[in-house]
């Protein structure tokens, strides 16, 4: 995690297919004529961020709730009044696909700049079969229309729906025998999710979930230890997800779980800031030999932005990760939680170009530093410059 390599005074090629072609010391850099040379001088190079947890296919904005938190209510007893979850799932279900699909590409475009190019979104505001499947509809138009590296989630198991306030069990047979043939059905999915929490669903409902996702080929993600400590961790461990993500809280049963495992720890600490709640203890679980994603939580209720050099900030400031420990988690590892690691992720010849070149800066460390300044000047994704 702390292992950055950095070439000074570098080259860097890129070819008609948009992937790396080579990259090295300038003193040996061809002297081919090139259809179009980037002066990077007193710039850095880096690989693309990795967002490995999102919501950004949403209907629309909870200040309400900002408010409400303002005046002492807790993330809990906003969702227990209706708020949170299902207060975006009510807008949802009332927006049509063609608006959501608008709303989302604004979005794509935005975290762009930010230099982001590759990105997991979720389901989980919809509820229904329906609204559920809308959303996923939308994340296939996402794929089919932007250059961005794009990972589907499936989380019907985001929250009970007020409907089935008094049959969780209802509710959850609806996932496992509506949603999910419907899902792969269409192939609509890369990946199954559950929040495993006081709130949501426990441990048990949880296994069950990612049991039933993976007869249909799809892998766990999940959402766990945001506020408890509660089981979630070992259940995913034992069904092999890809990642645990949050992990505001955890102890040192878990650690060592995740030690024995490939489960990827996800940290987003943008939700303990926006919440103002306790940050993921980054540097316990680091220096107990662990690696660690960052991604940004983009969502209406706890983390509206998309904006992962203030992840790799907070992650510094608040998390006490140093500067290279916060970029390889924001790339390279955001890519593993994403299964695109051979993809992007890193500068490696053959890779996708997702690249970005800052403005004139003194030092790598000034990125996540400089907290309030935009410092990203061009952004290339798959070889292609989008700003």
């Amino acid at each position: 995690m702390s292992h950055l390599p950095c070439i000074e005074d570098a080259f860097l090629i890129i070819n008609d297919l948009g992937r790396i072609d080579a990259f090295g010391s300038m003193d040996k850099c061809p002297t081919a004529s090139f259809e179009e040379v980037v002066d990077a001088t007193g710039r850095y190079v880096l690989p693309c961020w990795c967002d490995s947890h999102t919501h950004l296919v949403f209907a629309g904005s909870r200040e309400g709730e900002f408010v409400d938190r303002i005046h002492g209510l807790s993330y809990q007893e906003i969702a227990q009044r209706g708020g949170g979850i299902l207060n975006s799932a009510k807008k949802l279900q009332e927006t049509s696909e063609s608006h959501l699909l608008e709303m989302a590409e604004s979005r794509l475009k935005e975290i762009q700049t930010f230099g982001t190019s590759a990105v997991e979104i979720k389901s989980g505001y919809g509820l229904t079969p329906e609204s559920e499947l809308k959303i996923l509809r939308v994340i296939r138009k996402l794929k089919e229309k932007s250059n961005m590296l794009i990972k589907a989630t499936f989380l019907g198991a985001h929250a009970i729906p007020a409907h089935f306030k008094s049959d969780r069990e209802g509710y959850i047979k609806q996932i496992i025998e509506v949603m999910l043939p419907q899902i792969a059905d269409e192939g609509l999915a890369d990946y199954i999710d559950v929040f495993c929490e006081k709130v949501a669903f426990s441990p048990t409902e949880t296994e069950r979930i990612i049991q039933a996702g993976a007869q249909y080929g799809l892998k766990a993600k999940i959402h766990t230890n945001q506020f408890n400590c509660m089981g979630g961790i070992q259940v995913s461990v034992a069904n092999n997800a890809i990642s645990v993500d949050h992990l505001e809280v955890v102890n040192d049963e878990e650690i060592e779980c995740l030690k024995s495992s490939q489960t990827i720890p996800c940290l987003l600490p943008s939700a303990p800031f926006f919440l103002n709640d306790h940050y993921p203890p980054a540097r316990k679980i680091i220096d107990a030999g662990l690696p660690v994603a960052l991604a940004t939580d983009y969502n209406p209720g706890s983390t509206p932005s998309g904006n992962m050099p203030f992840v790799l900030s907070l992650a510094c400031i608040k998390m006490k990760m140093t500067p290279e420990e916060a970029i390889n988690a924001a790339t390279i590892m955001g890519a593993k939680a994403m299964e695109v690691e051979n993809q992007t992720g890193s500068i490696t010849i053959g890779k996708r170009a997702d690249l970005f070149i800052t403005k004139p800066i003194p030092s790598l460390a000034y990125i996540p530093y400089s907290f309030g300044s935009h410092l990203i000047d061009q952004v290339f994704i798959n070889g292609k410059r989008m700003t």
